[in-house]
């Protein structure tokens, strides 16, 4: 078990967090004069400060308790509020891989936490050698695995990463945002077991609430009330809780839009593998395809000029794009485009 306490900063430990006006009061219904409200109007009280009614329903459908549960402003706040808990600006250091998602670099940017990077294998799995090395370094206090990665799409191996969270003496933070498409369980079950444990997810990808905003990270309870402690008051909306209530208990249609998706990956891989132009499928467990193909940035441009918008990653890998999986006549268009140019 990893000392929690020793790796928050010191003033976070003496933190004092700013109780609101529902914090304070935890009852129903009432007559609030004390938070300065408009009176009048159907939102015009502060939401929930710590989704009570979301985070039961998440606990059920996860097996965890529901002090087990952040919920954040996105999935980037949960990265955002690892930095400025666990991490000293300019003293501290975080660690990750490449290629991965770019927001673990800018954040720590703007914390101002050096960010070390170690390559993945040829087939972006974690190299457990090279992490060996960076054990020592007690300045290192995060280290973030995306599973799976994007932009290559991949689950990282279970055992390389159980290795990491019994060997490294910091915050292991596991990216799930696309696990819900994933043939292989989440880690979530793990956090029993190892208490620097961070398992994030979000509502953004399978859930379709992407303008919603609500990301999710699931820990032990002595991490996740660090996280509670650093939060804004009101950090989700009551709008965007209700999105995310009302996905919950409509999972009959998250099942079958998911479906649907994987459906159509497999009828896109497919598609993709007759054309000349595509150089290389990479193994996918996300909703979205990493290629190598002749020329990216060309390509990428002549879709764009198509009004097919994908990504370009060609500064992460050579020569290659990604594309989310749209719907059947989204993609039938994408094929038919990249069969024209």
């Amino acid at each position: 078990m990893v000392d929690i306490e020793k790796l928050v900063r010191p003033n976070i430990l003496a933190l004092k967090p700013y109780s609101s006006a529902r914090d304070e009061y935890a009852g129903g219904a009432g007559i609030f004069l004390d938070a300065n409200e408009n009176p009048f109007g159907e939102l015009n009280r502060y939401p929930d400060p710590h989704q009570r009614d979301l985070k039961h329903k998440l606990a059920t459908l996860k097996a965890v308790n529901d002090n087990n549960i952040f919920v954040g402003n996105g999935s980037d706040e949960v990265i955002d509020l690892a930095f400025r808990i666990f991490c000293i600006p300019g003293v501290d250091k975080a660690l990750t891989f490449a290629p991965t998602y770019g927001m673990y670099e800018v954040s720590s940017a703007i914390n101002n936490i050096e960010l070390l990077t170690i390559p993945l294998t040829t087939d972006f799995q974690i190299d457990v050698e090279k992490v060996k090395l960076y054990f020592a370094d007690s300045s290192i206090k995060l280290l973030f695995i995306c599973s799976p990665n994007n932009p290559t799409g991949n689950l990282m191996n279970k055992r390389d990463v159980e290795y990491i969270l019994k060997n490294f003496n910091g915050i292991v933070i596991i990216d799930e945002a696309y696990i819900d498409f994933a043939k292989e369980a989440s880690l979530i079950s793990l956090i029993d077991q190892y208490n620097n444990l961070i398992v994030s997810q979000t509502f953004s990808k399978a859930w379709g609430l992407a303008a919603a905003r609500v990301g999710l990270a699931y820990a032990n309870s002595e991490v996740i009330s660090l996280f509670n402690k650093v939060k804004s008051p009101y950090n989700v909306s009551k709008i965007n809780q209700q999105a995310a209530i009302d996905a919950l208990t409509k999972f009959e249609v998250y099942s079958e839009r998911l479906t649907l998706i994987l459906k159509e990956k497999e009828r896109l891989i497919a598609q993709l593998q007759e054309l000349v132009i595509v150089k290389k499928i990479y193994p996918s467990d996300a909703n979205f395809l990493l290629l190598e193909v002749e020329h990216a940035d060309s390509l990428y441009t002549a879709l764009v000029a198509q009004h097919i918008i994908t990504r370009n990653r060609s500064k992460q890998v050579e020569n290659c794009i990604r594309i989310s999986i749209g719907t059947p006549h989204e993609n039938d268009e994408l094929v038919k485009a990249l069969k024209d140019i």
